[in-house]
């Protein structure tokens, strides 16, 4: 059975986030990811010209009030405990740069190379910091018997999904999680879908997912065969489908695209409708999309159709949702190029960037379009700060003089 919440709440997280802690690393943090030429251009109307090009910036991008929180408090805890040991259960937020320069401070991740912590190495009164995506409740809960001290930087908006589901969990509702069964935010969130240990939840991926979950709503079917779709994470320990899909409620991993996640929400509330006759008592959802994310993807929209581009450039960590979201809006409309810093950009004839759809770094030849003038788009992730734009947009302005 999972433990519940107040079970091991012994040990009180810590609240570094005081005026006098924060002054002390503004400067710090602001000299590793500030960019005083995003701030010009942004002040400028959001375009920057040359005789050969338009560089437009989407109105929304990069860091948003979440993860300026977790990396400020981050930096915090070194700056308080400056001879103490700190760990991290992950990476903080899916972005490289970011990471090492957290790693720089002497902040160890837990997680190393696999997706499990390896809580053997803690010792009383280490620091622990729990990233922005939230953590499981198992791993929390241990860490507090072991007595070390938290700093828990969970965004608010994932905290509220949890609300949620731990709702769903209390009214015998089960949790349909639109998102990525593997990620650390969507696993923290099912960890909170048990409750008490009563509770349940199913993690779909897409629209594929919830019409395979629409079939057994309303015809039901073979419970193993129905289970062996799903990876393993995707569903509660016991879930079963003829039992579990009764009465349901949907909620989302913050930082999937707005549009799915309505339209998931759609066909399950329209598959429970069919099954009980026009009734919709047996159905529940939320709007738990990220208020950040759904700003940049609505700057994109607003980007794409006010110019018209001949690239866009979107930029962050390979492995951040928010940001690869970017890139299937962009794909979808104009030549999309998603790249992880400004090194990518290699020559006018060569830039390496992330497909979505291969899931890896690929090379692509004359990428840089021959023209006497271009109009480019650049966006970046919620993850991605600004000093990686400027160098970004320096090194387009190198390639094109």
């Amino acid at each position: 059975m999972a433990q519940s919440i107040s079970s091991a709440a012994a040990t009180p997280r810590l609240n570094l986030r005081t005026p006098e802690v924060m002054a002390r690393v503004q400067t710090q943090v602001e000299s590793h990811y500030r960019s005083s030429l995003v701030e010009e251009i942004r002040l400028a109307g959001g375009s920057l010209c040359t005789e050969t090009l338009a560089i437009h910036l989407a109105k929304e991008f990069g860091f948003c009030y979440g993860v300026e929180r977790a990396i400020d408090l981050a930096y915090a805890a070194r700056n308080v405990f400056p001879k103490r040991r700190i760990f991290i259960l992950g990476e903080i937020i899916h972005n490289p740069e970011v990471i090492h320069q957290i790693e720089m401070l002497g902040i160890h991740n837990l997680f190393g190379l696999g997706r499990e912590p390896d809580l053997s190495v803690l010792q009383e009164d280490d620091i622990v910091i729990v990233p922005a995506f939230g953590a499981e409740i198992a791993v929390v809960n241990k860490i507090r018997q072991l007595r070390c001290k938290i700093v828990d930087t969970t965004c608010g908006d994932v905290m509220s999904v949890w609300k949620r589901v731990r709702q769903n969990a209390f009214e015998s509702v089960t949790s349909i999680i639109h998102g990525k069964a593997l990620h650390e935010e969507t696993r923290a969130t099912a960890s909170r879908a048990l409750g008490n240990g009563t509770g349940h939840y199913l993690v779909v991926l897409n629209t594929q997912d919830t019409d395979l979950v629409c079939d057994y709503i309303r015809n039901g079917g073979d419970p193993d065969t129905f289970l062996r779709h799903f990876p393993a994470q995707a569903y509660s320990p016991g879930f079963h489908p003829d039992l579990h899909l009764k009465k349901i409620g949907v909620a989302n991993q913050t930082t999937m695209l707005r549009g799915e996640t309505e339209e998931v929400q759609r066909r399950l509330r329209t598959a429970i409708s069919d099954r009980d006759h026009g009734s919709e008592e047996n159905f529940r959802c939320f709007d738990t999309i990220c208020g950040a994310t759904q700003e940049r993807q609505d700057a994109l929209f607003t980007l794409l159709r006010s110019h018209r581009l001949n690239f866009l450039l979107v930029i962050g960590g390979y492995n951040s949702s928010n940001t690869t979201h970017l890139a299937e809006i962009g794909g979808a409309e104009v030549p999309t190029y998603f790249i992880r810093n400004s090194q990518c950009l290699e020559s006018e004839n060569l830039i390496r960037h992330f497909d979505v759809i291969l899931k890896r770094e690929i090379e692509t030849r004359g990428w840089l379009p021959n023209f006497s003038f271009l109009n480019v788009g650049i966006t970046a992730g919620a993850s991605c700060p600004n000093n990686l734009i400027e160098e970004t947009i320096r090194r387009l302005l190198e390639l094109r003089q």
